[in-house]
């Protein structure tokens, strides 16, 4: 079992934070999957510095939700040291300190990805928001910028010596996003760096290749994040799998259909309508992939901008896959 300072977590499967997808109607419907531990979305430290009150909705924890992991990004040690203790006293249980974001809205400010281009101030970083909290800190981070500045393994040891309690290695760079396939040799070599607790990262899509990724890299546990997109049961797969060597079927047609139902009232409650509606249609095309007429679907649900059409729409095809909604 993994344990990340003083949590221990019941199973090695971790959820990945992904900006504008893991809130807290996702992470109630992961949560029923049982991941060993969850992770919110991205949140910007400078958002929680000026008390931007979107950004304060993103870091509530749910008393069901724990173990939880939030995740901040920043360049500015001090604004993080604040942020995390902010989230710290929202109740989250771990903080995690995002090293990785490619995208160029982050990168541009030195944020994310861009700490992989100067590993003393990552340092600095993750020293002052080790000191500023009572709870566990960790860090993810990318291999390194591009091939030839793999710092991965430099980063971790960084990491290890200013007090982190675990780190999480997506095996790609900067360079690559989220093209081309993971390496996990490079992961293995930061296990190999660190006495810390390390998860693994890239191209978990299958309770087998979660268990290639451990076996081949020696980690101690593994994040899963856009293979879930759609099939949130993946999680209890790969962690019953983990434990047992069992393969658990995915769920029902029918019963994707209730899990879809329940996920987009969640969505509702907690955004409101119009906004709930809107954030639904990407969830919505991901659940409907690999599905006779998904296609069409994700154009129809793109059109749509109340709950009355949008139940209407899944109960039409619903009927089409002669499942009950």
């Amino acid at each position: 079992m993994v344990k990340i300072r003083n949590i221990q977590l019941d199973n090695p499967v971790v959820s990945a934070p992904m900006a504008g997808v893991t809130d807290a109607p996702f992470r109630k419907i992961i949560k029923e999957f049982h991941p060993g531990l969850l992770t919110g979305e991205m949140v910007s430290a400078t958002a929680l510095h000026y008390q931007g009150k979107k950004t304060y909705q993103l870091i509530e924890v749910s008393p069901d939700e724990h173990p939880i992991s939030m995740q901040i990004f920043g360049s500015d040690p001090a604004i993080m040291a604040e942020a995390a203790r902010i989230v710290q006293d929202y109740g989250a249980d771990i903080i995690d300190i995002n090293m990785g974001c490619p995208v160029p809205k982050v990168v541009k400010n030195g944020e994310g990805a861009a700490l992989l281009r100067n590993l003393p101030l990552a340092g600095a970083i993750i020293e002052a928001v080790v000191r500023s909290v009572q709870i566990p800190v960790t860090v993810k981070c990318r291999l390194g910028w591009d091939a030839e500045h793999l710092v991965a393994p430099e980063l971790a040891k960084i990491a290890m010596e200013c007090g982190a309690a675990a780190i999480t290695v997506h095996g790609r760079t900067r360079d690559q996003f989220y093209q081309g396939k993971a390496d996990w040799e490079q992961i293995a070599r930061v296990k190999q760096s660190v006495s810390i607790p390390v998860i693994g990262n890239g191209d978990v899509d299958s309770p087998e290749a979660a268990l290639r990724l451990m076996q081949q890299t020696g980690c101690d546990g593994v994040m899963i994040g856009r293979a879930a997109l759609g099939r949130p049961w993946l999680f209890e797969q790969v962690g019953h799998f983990l434990k047992t060597g069992e393969i658990l079927s995915a769920p029902t047609l029918e019963e994707q259909f209730a899990i879809i139902k329940k996920h987009l009232h969640s969505q509702i409650a907690y955004a409101g309508e119009i906004r709930g509606v809107k954030e639904m249609r990407k969830h919505l095309s991901w659940y409907f992939k690999g599905l006779p007429g998904a296609a069409a679907m994700r154009d129809l649900v793109n059109s749509l901008n109340t709950l009355d059409e949008v139940e209407r729409a899944l109960s039409d095809y619903a009927m089409t896959l002669k499942v009950r909604y």
